[in-house]
């Protein structure tokens, strides 16, 4: 492998055709390949070729390159030019072929070996080079690969690209710039690093980033403070929640306020959120801020997935990558996006399998849930009667699987809004006891929070003293708890030890988890 690349890196010369080479990228659903562009000049009829499975994109690159050399002042010699674009079997796509390609043609009579240099850009007419909204998760990918050292790329780009570290950067504004440095044997690449604009604190050895900005307070939800409580439990764990009341008494004032008191964020989160929103056609602020989605109930199974017949594309879920998914009035949703749910819930990926392409998404969300009691909603009112038969309400319910709502950690149910309701605890307390429970989670050397855990790491984690364990094993025999919701409850447990600064999940924390199981 090794003497191809050395093969493919330095200059042939075989009866007098010169062969080139240079580095660029191309994604294969959200992983870069990397890609070999070579350029030959031979003689024959005056022409100009892309080969190697290039997409329309890269086929049009031809006249803006073409503009673009002239414009400089290089003239096209009589001769055929054919640009290769390897491995050939692999389809690429992206305006940022523009510039490798050009900058192979405008030194087609020198010879040079730039091995270890990826170069990206687009250009424009009069020989500008632009970015794209692929420049930043290509490089990332590469970087995460060990496959990037050093990179030519638009100086536009730098805003973004600065944020992705290990990687030394070459910013050109110009065609002309790009091959003054190109010329030069050493170019001094600029290690320009970003600086978050928030509070940080260093656990392990890794820095992790927040914001203290509550634009929605939960001091304004008034009463619910079993919802609340149980918000604050599902913020310090990441855990799945799901709430059941009437119309009007808070369900999605509280889903607005989570995102806001949600775990503080590591570089590599923040750089994976904005990956993903790139491949959207979103422009990040790389503010430390979990992704909170909120899909209408009428979506579909596409546009929360994701998908396409010819190249998958990201959706909500993968949107909601490390942070908020939240399906409201979740009895409306489709059955087939419901159970379709459950797999990422449980394997934080998503997987699309077309005849055309097959592409996997990190999908590592936490989940939160709000419904009505009944169709007309009023079936805990006080004040207002229901309308509903039995039978509609069964139906209404049976839209949630056993299974599904298996993977749910929290249930709670709320009461209707009363005139003796007071505001409680603010954001910025709650969002105190969440930060404290996630240093705590990170001391112990966790991979990943509370609720995301896998059955190995919480034995390892979420030990019990006795008084515990012997509650657990009685509720095991009374409820019938399946394997699946023993360990959520002892994951809930664990964050609500979290939460009090305990080392071992005690018999009270054990008692209140218990009191967030679903009732069936």
């Amino acid at each position: 492998m090794k003497e191809r690349e050395n093969l493919l890196s330095e200059t042939e010369e075989k009866e007098g055709v010169r062969i080139n080479t240079l580095a660029c990228a191309t994604l294969e659903g959200v992983q870069a390949r990397r890609i070999e562009v070579e350029a030959t000049f031979t003689k024959g009829l005056p022409g100009f070729s892309v080969v190697g499975l290039a997409s329309n994109d890269i086929q049009e690159s031809k006249e803006r390159v073409k503009a673009a050399l002239q414009t400089n002042g290089f003239v096209f010699p009589p001769l055929k030019i054919t640009v290769n674009l390897a491995p050939s079997d692999l389809k690429k796509s992206g305006t940022h072929f523009d510039l490798p390609i050009a900058l192979l043609i405008a030194m087609n009579d020198r010879s040079f070996a730039r091995e270890d240099l990826y170069i990206f850009g687009e250009l424009g007419l009069d020989g500008r080079v632009k970015s794209s909204s692929l420049l930043f998760p290509l490089i990332l990918s590469l970087r995460e690969q060990g496959l990037i050292r050093r990179a030519m790329v638009p100086a536009e780009a730098m805003a973004a690209l600065s944020h992705i570290p290990g990687v030394d950067f070459l910013p050109v504004a110009t065609l002309d710039e790009a091959i003054g440095m190109l010329e030069k044997e050493e170019a001094e690449p600029v290690s320009e690093r970003f600086d978050y604009d928030a509070l940080s604190l260093e656990v392990g050895g890794e820095r992790y980033y927040y914001r203290e900005e509550y634009p929605e307070d939960f001091r304004e939800v008034k009463g619910q403070e079993v919802a609340k409580r149980a918000a604050l439990i599902a913020a310090a764990g990441m855990h799945n929640y799901l709430m059941e009341g009437s119309p009007g008494c808070g369900k999605s004032m509280i889903a607005k306020r989570l995102r806001h008191i949600l775990p503080p964020m590591s570089e590599r989160e923040l750089l994976a959120v904005a990956k993903h929103q790139f491949l959207d056609g979103q422009e990040p602020d790389f503010r430390p801020l979990r992704p909170f989605r909120s899909p209408h109930h009428t979506a579909t199974s596409a546009s929360i997935f994701g998908g396409g017949s010819h190249g998958a594309k990201i959706g909500e879920v993968a949107l909601a990558h490390h942070g908020l998914l939240f399906f409201d009035e979740i009895p409306h949703f489709q059955k087939n996006v419901l159970e379709a749910l459950r797999e990422p819930m449980q394997d934080r990926q998503v997987h699309i399998a077309r005849v055309h392409s097959k592409v996997s998404y990190d999908a590592d969300f936490m989940f939160l849930a709000a419904m009505n009691p009944c169709p007309c909603g009023n079936l805990l009112s006080k004040s207002h009667g229901c309308r509903c038969s039995e039978s509609e309400i069964r139906r209404y319910r049976s839209r949630l699987s056993d299974p599904f709502l298996d993977r749910i950690d929290l249930f709670v149910t709320m009461q209707e809004v009363s005139a003796e309701d007071r505001p409680g605890t603010d954001s910025k307390e709650m969002h105190r006891q969440v930060v404290a429970a996630f240093v705590r989670q990170k001391e112990r050397a966790q991979p990943r929070p509370n609720g995301k855990l896998s059955e190995k790491e919480v034995e390892e984690f979420c030990t019990l003293d006795p008084e515990a364990q012997k509650v657990l094993d009685q509720a095991i025999a009374r409820f019938a708890l399946s394997h699946r919701s023993i360990v959520s409850v002892k994951k809930v447990a664990r964050s609500i030890a979290d939460l009090e600064g305990a080392g071992r999940i005690g018999k009270k924390h054990l008692l209140e988890a218990l009191s967030y199981r679903r009732r069936k």
